[in-house]
């Protein structure tokens, strides 16, 4: 059995971080997500090119993405 499709439990399972990420910009926007998620990549020039850098580099921050996203799902 392949273990990489086997997650029913997981809501995270097949979601890629940009697209995480583009849901929550396109839903609360990078001012609103900077409230929500308090890390620079939202506050100073944001944009997705430099969160998703950000977010691969830092598993603390890209964990409370993930959380928004399943609570804002």
């Amino acid at each position: 059995m392949n273990e990489i499709n086997e997650q029913p439990n997981n809501p995270l399972h097949g979601k890629k971080l940009v697209d995480i990420l583009e849901f929550l910009v396109e839903k609360y926007g990078f001012k609103e997500l900077s409230y929500q998620v308090d890390i620079n990549c939202f506050k100073k020039d944001p944009s997705i090119k430099s969160s998703l850098k950000f977010l691969r580099r830092t598993p603390w921050a890209r964990e409370k993405v993930e959380q928004l996203y399943l609570q804002s799902i």
